[in-house]
């Protein structure tokens, strides 16, 4: 459980959106967190406390006066143990509280009082969001440290679509969760590649390989988790890209190649984690391969596709590299001969067997120390330990 131990306040102000929250009060609890709701009043006019304390397991707190704390201080004793405050929905009214240092009920006062970090989940309509006042209260908020989640842009309650819609509450999870991460990478813009690449033969055949993406999505998750600013060149794979991550679509390995070299410039790292086609047809056709009465199949000429992270460790001034070595024999040999030729200072290797296209896998990562093998875990436990690293060997480089 990703939240196990974690106290957190969920803050509740008054929008249409405060039904999902009554959603996120149940993933908070499966991920092992404790909750504790505080409401404002207008919030109590969409839901009901009864049902957020039949979710959360706790008593909600919604009345600045509430006597069922000892000392009448609930805006200062409710937060002393928490580990954050969460604010989902946030409405505008209560961003202009915040920014304004106004505190007029319970959750407003808990705001101003609190001493744990505060994040936010702004929910309102697209008019309301883009008003300068609602801009200039968010920039302040930001400027003061608070973290803003969101919103998202769809359809609104109103009719209307844009932005200003609150964060599914599993996106908001999965915000905490990255909340609690070590900044290993704070600062620092990390270029991935993930998925397979797909090579044209006609227009409905080509070449490709069984890779999911899971573990190339996974990095990307840990790297920004970690603090950094992550750009993922994906190829075609049916996975959601992770919050606060550039996806950059391709298909084939010379696109992939391409969007690479387009940006990894302002990389200061670059993870290779597709698994590249290492060929494609030389001449691909644009009309579809009759089998018609032919005895023989059709020849088909293939012709290497360039190596991207070969070519990026040998620029001038590379970002650290880091290759991965999916084998189904002689791991260590083969991982470490590719760490060397492709001169790169690390590379993580799996054998195929133990996880290439599963949520599971085990690594083994090498680099000029040796050989470390990470124990089977799940694809973003081992992506956390490989942004640890990498984190490492950044700090090495200075």
């Amino acid at each position: 459980m990703e939240l196990a131990g974690k106290r957190i306040v969920l803050g509740v102000t008054g929008g249409i959106a405060a039904y999902k929250a009554a959603e996120l009060v149940r993933l908070l609890r499966a991920e092992g967190a404790s909750v504790q709701v505080v409401m404002s009043d207008a919030a109590t006019h969409f839901v009901t406390p009864v049902t957020f304390q039949a979710l959360s397991g706790k008593p909600v707190f919604s009345d600045q006066w509430d006597p069922r704390v000892a000392s009448n201080m609930a805006h200062i004793d409710l937060s002393r143990e928490a580990h954050t405050l969460l604010v989902a929905p946030a409405s505008a009214d209560f961003l202009a509280k915040l920014a304004h240092g106004l505190a007029d009920d319970l959750l407003s006062t808990l705001a101003l009082a609190r001493d744990c970090p505060l994040l936010v989940a702004p929910a309102m309509n697209r008019q309301m969001w883009e008003n300068p006042a609602t801009r200039r209260n968010v920039a302040t908020l930001r400027g003061d440290g608070v973290v803003i989640l969101g919103p998202a842009s769809g359809d609104q309650a109103c009719g209307e679509s844009g932005p200003g819609r609150m964060l599914e509450p599993a996106e908001i999870v999965a915000e905490l969760v990255a909340h609690f991460q070590p900044k290993r990478l704070a600062g620092r813009r990390v270029l991935l590649t993930a998925g397979p690449t797909f090579e044209a033969i006609d227009p409905v055949r080509g070449i490709t390989n069984l890779s999911s993406g899971r573990m190339g999505y996974a990095i990307a998750r840990a790297a920004r988790e970690a603090g950094a600013e992550v750009t993922l060149v994906s190829g075609p794979v049916s996975l959601a890209c992770p919050p606060g991550v550039t996806r950059v679509p391709v298909t084939s390995a010379l696109e992939m190649h391409a969007a690479v070299h387009r940006h990894v410039r302002d990389a200061d790292v670059f993870v290779a984690v597709a698994a590249v086609a290492d060929y494609r047809p030389a001449r691909p056709l644009t009309e579809k391969i009759k089998k018609g009465g032919q005895a023989q199949a059709p020849t088909i000429d293939l012709v290497l596709n360039p190596d991207i992270l070969a070519e990026v460790a040998a620029l001038p001034d590379p970002p650290l590299c880091v290759g991965f070595a999916a084998e189904s024999e002689r791991l260590a040999e083969y991982a470490e001969s590719k760490r060397r030729s492709k001169k790169i200072p690390l590379i993580a290797g799996n054998l195929i067997q133990d996880g290439f296209a599963g949520d599971s896998n085990r690594l083994i990562l090498f680099d000029d120390e040796g050989q470390h093998p990470l124990p089977p875990a799940s694809k973003l436990q081992l992506a956390r330990q490989l942004v640890e690293r990498i984190g490492q060997l950044l700090e090495r480089r200075r």
